[in-house]
């Protein structure tokens, strides 16, 4: 199948790509996470989703095949060490996302449940884990005690996390569990809060668990929320306790070491004009980490630098690229 999808990779121009092998990327004193939603990256055909195809954006296999060399010169800018995807669909495209990168790129995936989407959350990485990748299939109820979005208890139930894998690692000594996350989308959805404030739950009992296993702790993907105390460019203020409930006393967003106009990781199109205009961007794209990883934060930012529009060919989100010094 990898073969395949780079036949097809082969047929488009893609001149905007590295045309020569990278230069080594041995960084043995600090390492360059992303956090990228990289919008529908399917290339075999989903059936529940007809995707590609008029079920999601891009509509057919050549729209797909080129979506991905986009994304592709994106990553390519940035040259991170550990990237984490969301809305891939699995294993092979995560693959052939590697193969127009580097080869030190090697892609990791334990698929999850959501047969909804059809999506999944992936890792490509020039760092092998220590171990298979693993998930958990535990489930909290919602509404959870306190919730202030919005159903009542008679309209409650359980939800799991459908998009997740952990990672463990060994960064020079530093033993790390890289966490990554898609929840449940739509911010302010009254069921999909309360279901998201139960998948935070089991996401906090991750850590929780990975803490107390001495390890550092890395929690990133599309949380699908707002994060309270550190607001984005156009102060969304989130409904729910996803964030908070995640961090709780352990972990630290790292957006706040970007200025606040530059908060923007996601184009909401929400008067439906299909152009994108300042007040339409939101951070709902986070990387938490712990408090030993915290310290060696030396900077963060997220990359807005391609237009939003339909008929794009980029994600419609933005990637957020993390340096942290190992020595």
């Amino acid at each position: 199948m990898l073969t395949h999808i780079l036949c097809l990779l082969g047929t488009l121009s893609v001149a905007y790509l590295a045309t020569a092998a990278p230069p080594p990327q041995v960084r043995s004193n600090s390492l360059r996470l992303m956090q990228y939603n990289v919008e529908w990256l399917f290339l075999d055909y989903y059936k529940n989703m007809d995707c590609p195809g008029d079920g999601c954006t891009w509509h057919n296999e050549t729209e797909a095949i080129e979506h991905m060399t986009y994304v592709a010169t994106v990553i390519d800018k940035f040259i991170p060490d550990i990237i984490n995807l969301c809305e891939v669909e699995g294993i092979d495209e995560v693959n052939a996302l590697g193969a127009l990168l580097s080869p030190e790129y090697i892609g990791y995936l334990i698929p999850g449940t959501d047969t909804a989407t059809g999506q999944n959350v992936g890792l490509l990485s020039k760092i092998p884990p220590v171990a298979p990748l693993t998930r958990t299939n535990a489930t909290r109820a919602y509404p959870v005690a306190g919730s202030a979005c919005g159903i009542d208890e008679s309209d409650g139930g359980h939800s799991g996390v459908s998009k997740h894998s952990v990672a463990l690692f060994d960064w020079n000594g530093i033993r790390a569990a890289v966490i990554s996350v898609h929840l449940i989308a739509y911010p302010t959805d009254p069921e999909r809060c309360a279901k998201r404030e139960a998948q935070a739950l089991v996401i906090a009992d991750l850590v929780e668990q990975h803490i107390a296993d001495g390890y550092e702790v890395v929690v990133m993907g599309d949380f699908n929320d707002y994060d309270g105390d550190v607001i984005d460019e156009n102060n969304s203020r989130p409904t729910s306790n996803v964030l908070a409930t995640v961090k709780g006393n352990t972990l630290t967003n790292v957006a706040y070491m970007v200025p606040q106009q530059y908060r923007g990781t996601n184009w909401w199109d929400k008067n439906g004009d299909c152009e994108a205009t300042g007040n339409e961007f939101v951070m709902i794209d986070h990387v938490l980490v712990t408090a030993g990883l915290l310290d060696r934060v030396e900077n963060v930012a997220v990359y807005q630098n391609y237009p939003e529009y339909c008929g794009k060919m980029n994600s419609d989100h933005y990637p957020v690229i993390v340096n942290i010094r190992l020595d």
